[in-house]
């Protein structure tokens, strides 16, 4: 029954070890993939990362652009008002990038270079034991075969410490393959876990771009209305009169 219950519990760590193969192979290439679509410098403050994010150095120039030109201008004003509103954003896209890299990130890092890594580091050990525990019952079994020879002296001692030897290798062994079918088994329990974070991914994104396009909509009539105060105070009706009064004018005083 125990050799029954032993084969079965091999075949099911056997089944799970290769499941941590492949679990560890997509995790790795996400996290890779994951990590190269983030702007930001990862692990650094926030003064540091935003410097350094193309939206922050876009809205810089063009709140720059709008000093140049002067408030009192049409583009001034639109490029004063968009760099403020680049600005936000690029502020949103950082708080986003933190998050995503402390609970997303960072977990599959740990999962991929971490906990999997040791998992598999343990199943060699194991196997180091096995052999350990093969090596003391073959010295074991070769002692004992001498002791019975007749002109062995004083057999007991060795033999008896062999048996020990053996017996603790057993037990090594044993504590090991139990600990690591409590890790696989713990693996496994927690996949509904692993599989959070990319649910988390997408409620994150899902919160940014809502933020973001807050943001955007938010300017969007000031833009508008910027652009109204420019068709009138530039229509071409305008200039016509200002252009006659002027011909007018001129007319007046030449006669």
């Amino acid at each position: 029954m125990k050799k029954q219950f032993n084969r079965m519990r091999q075949l099911a760590n056997q089944t799970v070890e290769k499941r941590l193969d492949l679990v560890k192979q997509v995790t790795h290439s996400t996290h890779k993939k994951l990590t190269a679509c983030l702007q930001g410098q990862q692990g650094t403050d926030v003064e540091k990362r935003s410097k350094k994010l193309p939206l922050t150095i876009l809205a810089q120039c063009m709140v720059e652009g709008a000093a140049v030109l002067g408030d009192d201008s049409l583009l001034g004003k639109m490029l004063k008002l968009c760099g403020e509103t680049e600005e936000k954003l690029a502020q949103e896209l950082i708080q986003f990038e933190f998050q995503i890299e402390r609970d997303v990130v960072e977990p599959l890092y740990v999962l991929a270079e971490v906990d999997i890594p040791n998992i598999q580091k343990q199943r060699k050990h194991l196997a180091k034991l096995v052999l350990d525990m093969d090596s003391a019952r073959t010295r074991y079994q070769q002692s004992a075969k001498s002791s019975s020879h007749p002109s062995t002296l004083q057999p007991g001692a060795k033999s008896e410490s062999l048996r020990e030897e053996m017996e603790e290798s057993a037990n090594r062994m044993e504590i090991c393959r139990d600990q690591l079918s409590a890790d696989m088994y713990n693996f496994v329990a927690k996949e509904i876990d692993y599989a959070n974070y990319f649910q988390t991914l997408i409620e994150t994104q899902a919160e940014y771009h809502r933020k973001s396009l807050e943001i955007l909509h938010s300017v969007l009539p000031q833009i508008k209305a910027h652009q109204g105060e420019a068709l009138i105070t530039h229509s071409p009706d305008k200039h016509q009169r200002i252009y006659n009064v002027e011909i007018f004018t001129l007319k007046g005083l030449s006669s």
